[in-house]
């Protein structure tokens, strides 16, 4: 039997330059997915493991498994959302969210209720991505109308998305960084309104401010308008239709697991797709499998109510499942260990661990270009440091969200900075000055770390070497 050595940084640094090197090649080169350059860096940790540090393949993948093992309940809800999204969708629940969202347009409160409206969006489709697409684009060009410049604007839209992308539990990064953290999804989502809620509201008065200069401009709407007018022709809008989120989230509130209430919602939005749309069962299964297919002859509509279903899932769903492999032989060899032995030298308190996480989640952001992996890298290296120091597993998953989800749409090259570039139109340099949003949360977070509001300190536990 081979002796095993203990892993030293040098050794965990082996696999994790590999996942940069291939990841920066494979999204900033050839635009692709994340996924193959994780299955290559898997290879890398497995390699280090075996004949470096002396494991045999039985203990890699038994530790792979093992973690795997984590991630399963936040695969189930994962999946359980994809079909939700697709009945609410046929429903009309989410375009009904959206038509009631877009009519609070007023000039003088123009940015902020920009970020309302895109906040409202996002939180219905779980998507900053959709919501910048479609809503943000006809909101650039209303702002473009009243003579505001197009980088505070495009500003207010990320703000706006990105807070709905964070706090809505059908979007995927709010469902992947409890799974990393070993935290639950709704606890999740509580532990976040006490670093975003007041980041927007900071946010939500400097547009008061900045918008208020605009005020007496005429606003154009004519693009807003063919929004409306295109969910309205396509759907029977009713105050009714927005009954199903209300019942999720009273849910939600006594307590009731996330698996069974989001099953609820999937319930009731098919069968509110039956009595206000008159769908049939096949449509509403097929929207719950496949996703709702929007044909309103509207491009822009159709994009926005395009997307849901069970399959719409299993992309995410297969890179929480490479990632947990990765993270689960970095771990079991002690690799992760090492670094985070190294770490724990520098980070001798709540605040400076925090502090440590959320610098760690921007430079993934920065170095890897993609905002899983700024969830994915460092909630499996901190996991177990915040147990040791007693702090609960919501605090890592919140921190991961505050720095790994919010920082990743002001860098250019990274796919969602990209992305938003290629949307909006408007540079990440130039808008992110402007997305306050994106840049107070993660400093209020760091504040609560050093002062200790609203964090529970437990008892350190021990993590077996």
């Amino acid at each position: 039997m081979k002796t095993k050595k203990q892993a030293t940084l040098a050794h965990a640094f082996i696999p994790i330059i590999v996942l940069m090197a291939v990841l920066s090649v494979a999204v900033l080169v050839l635009d692709a997915d994340p996924h193959i350059p994780l299955i290559i860096a898997i290879i890398a940790a497995a390699l280090v493991a075996m004949f470096s540090l002396g494991y045999t393949w039985d203990e890699v993948e038994k530790g792979a498994i093992d973690t795997i093992q984590m991630s399963m309940q936040a695969i189930l809800i994962l999946m359980t959302i994809g079909t939700l999204i697709g009945t609410w969708v046929l429903s009309g629940t989410v375009p009904a969210m959206i038509y009631y969202g877009l009519q609070i347009l007023s000039p003088g409160i123009f940015l902020v209720a920009t970020v309302i409206i895109a906040s409202i969006v996002s939180v219905a489709t779980g998507s900053s991505w959709t919501t910048a697409g479609t809503v943000g684009v006809a909101l650039m060009g209303v702002g473009q109308g009243l003579g505001i410049p197009n980088y505070i604007v495009a500003g207010a839209v990320v703000s706006g998305a990105y807070f709905g992308d964070k706090m809505s539990p059908l979007s995927d990064t709010t469902n992947l960084a409890p799974a990393m953290a070993g935290s639950t999804l709704f606890e999740h989502i509580n532990y976040m309104f006490y670093t975003t809620v007041p980041s927007l509201l900071i946010s939500l008065v400097l547009y008061g401010i900045i918008g208020a200069k605009y005020s007496g401009s005429a606003m154009d709407t004519a693009n807003i308008d063919i929004i409306l007018s295109g969910i309205s022709g396509s759907f029977n809008i009713s105050p009714w239709l927005l009954l199903p989120p209300v019942v999720v989230i009273v849910l939600v509130v006594l307590k009731m697991p996330a698996l069974p209430g989001l099953i609820s919602g999937t319930v009731l939005g098919g069968l509110f797709a039956a009595i206000f749309q008159g769908s049939g069962l096949g449509d509403i299964i097929d929207a719950a499998h496949y996703g709702f297919e929007a044909d309103t002859g509207i491009e822009m509509v159709d994009d926005l109510l395009s997307g849901g279903g069970l399959d719409s899932m299993m992309w995410t769903v297969s890179l929480i499942l490479l990632a947990m492999v990765f993270g689960g032989i970095m771990e079991q060899t002690g690799m992760l260990g090492a670094i985070g032995n190294a770490i724990l030298k520098f980070a001798n308190s709540t605040g400076s661990l925090v502090t440590a996480t959320i610098l760690t989640s921007i430079a993934v952001n920065i170095l890897a270009a993609d905002q899983y992996l700024a969830v994915v890298i460092p909630g499996r290296m901190y996991k177990d440091i915040y147990d040791e120091r007693g702090l609960e597993p919501r605090l890592l998953s919140r921190t991961l969200e505050d720095a790994g989800t919010l920082t990743s749409p002001l860098i250019p090259w990274n796919t969602c900075g990209a992305f938003m570039h290629s949307a909006l139109l408007v540079s990440p340099l130039a808008y992110a000055p402007f997305a306050f949003l994106n840049i107070i949360n993660p400093i209020i977070a760091i504040i609560y770390g050093f002062t200790g509001f609203g964090i529970k300190q437990g008892e350190p536990k021990k993590v077996a070497e």
